[in-house]
């Protein structure tokens, strides 16, 4: 059954202002919205200056705006202003929801806060016919996050809980799984025997950008890399699931978890850029990473001896999130004229973030009487090939008042992953530091036999990323 209501804890927020509101144009566009949104929050606004941030949100971020559908949109927002801790917030929340039989309650809002307001709802009734969506991180470490999931089971049953990473409504990471289990010319191919190291980076070339006291309590660990991360390393290594249930895929995706051998220290490379501890609500001492890279193995038949290589920053070279694929060399080089100059391996690169498409390297005959051989990318890119796609959020939103949890995050996964993390975060490693718009800390390049593959198009180029060489 789809809901018939959403409300938006935090809807004066940051989040609800970047990713949600223009996402609920999208879907009125679509026609997949028609349903009234009520806005939660403590700040003391308007219902005028409410809906008037929702425009500003809504025109910063769309071309084209059909002034019709916005208006209509703008109607159906209304906003309770409340204190999350005080009974009386859920009354007047309940009085806006009586006409309504199925909400869809969006907790966009610290973690801190879920297991408060989910009382709230209890207390009012309202969870008794609610979806309630949690955004990430959810917990902090594997500790928390048991308390968390015992805390709301309380209230909660697990089909009424869903979990959101916004990665898992990206179309370019489901596209992973089309690739790989939709042609036959790379399953066959995509196990140990062929492949010889996979590499996933997401890197930002912009800072912390206001958030200091947010995210020097958590830094990219346990921002990105728990979730957003092992969300792409899960669809790269999981075997096919016997149909694209929900269950299906969870099942398939806590097998790769269990399966990732316990991190060691010299797994593991924390950086922090130079400057972060003059950022605003930042400690003077803070020992919070802002980039991490981790070397981790799969013991399963598929990915047994594989390195996998993660790493993700703020402040580096470029904003982007991709995946490589590295394949062995042919078991006899024939085509090279010394072993110093043997041709680069096979490569599938995939852009998963802007511009979002698939590279493969491969190669080919260099011109002249000489056979010798050159690199050629064969490239594509998704939206030219395809049509544009749907943002994150409208997809996720649409789930969630569609009542399917395929695009969520089953708990047995999100414990697993803390559970892999949990070594290296009650044992933090050496924090090394970085330079602004380089790739990190030198000691990354530590971590991978032969280098990181340079992000972009052209194939197997290392970047130094020493302090003393930032690039």
């Amino acid at each position: 059954m789809r809901a018939d209501a959403l409300v938006l804890f935090g809807g004066t927020g940051d989040l609800a202002k970047k990713k949600l509101f223009p996402a609920l144009y999208e879907m009125e566009e679509a026609g997949e919205l028609e349903i009234p949104v009520i806005g939660v929050a403590s700040s003391k606004w308007t219902q005028e200056e409410f809906r008037a941030n929702a425009e500003r949100a809504i025109r910063d971020r769309i071309k084209n705006i059909d002034e019709v559908i916005l208006k209509r949109l703008l109607d159906e927002l209304y906003l309770v202003v409340g204190d999350y801790r005080s009974p009386e917030t859920f009354e007047l929340l309940r009085d806006q929801l009586s006409a309504f039989k199925l909400p869809v309650i969006y907790l966009a809002i610290a973690p801190d806060m879920f297991e408060t307001i989910c009382k709230g709802l209890a207390r009012v009734g309202i969870t008794q016919h609610a979806r309630v969506v949690v955004e990430k991180p959810f917990g902090r470490d594997l500790t928390s996050a048991l308390e968390l999931d015992d805390s709301l089971k309380k209230i909660l049953p697990e089909d009424q809980i869903y979990r959101i990473d916004h990665y898992l409504g990206k179309e370019s990471v489901e596209d992973l799984l089309v690739f790989r289990f939709a042609n036959t010319l790379f399953e066959p191919v995509w196990n140990r025997n062929y492949i010889a190291s996979v590499q996933i980076t997401m890197s930002e070339d912009f800072g912390i950008e206001g958030r200091g006291k947010f995210y020097d309590g958590v830094g990219a660990t346990r921002d990105v890399l728990q979730n957003h991360m092992f969300q792409v390393l899960t669809m790269l290594a999981m075997e096919p699931p016997i149909d694209l249930t929900s269950k299906a895929m969870q099942d398939e995706k806590i097998k790769v978890l269990s399966a990732v051998r316990e991190l060691q220290p010299e797994d593991v490379v924390r950086g922090q850029y130079v400057g972060y501890l003059g950022e605003d609500g930042i400690a003077a001492d803070s020992d919070t990473e802002t980039f991490v890279a981790m070397r981790l193995f799969i013991d399963n038949w598929r990915w047994a001896g594989v390195p996998f290589y993660m790493r993700t920053g703020k402040k580096m070279a470029v904003t982007t999130l991709e995946a490589v694929i590295e394949f062995k060399q042919p078991p006899r080089i024939l085509f090279s004229e010394s072993e110093s100059s043997q041709p680069m391996p096979n490569i599938v690169r995939f852009r998963l973030g802007a511009s979002d498409g698939v590279d493969i390297s491969l190669q080919a005959k260099a011109p002249g009487a000489r056979l010798v051989t050159d690199c050629v990318d064969l490239t594509v890119e998704f939206a030219a090939a395809l049509g544009e796609r749907k943002e994150a959020y409208e997809r996720l939103l649409d789930a969630a008042l569609e009542g399917d949890h395929f695009r969520f995050n089953r708990i047995d996964s999100v414990l697993q992953s803390w559970k892999v993390l949990d070594p290296i975060l009650k044992n933090p490693s050496k924090l090394h530091p970085y330079f602004a718009h380089s790739w990190g800390p030198s000691e990354a390049i530590e971590l991978v036999a032969g280098g990181w593959n340079l992000v972009g198009k052209v194939s197997h180029i290392h970047t130094q990323t020493s302090l003393g060489s930032a690039s």
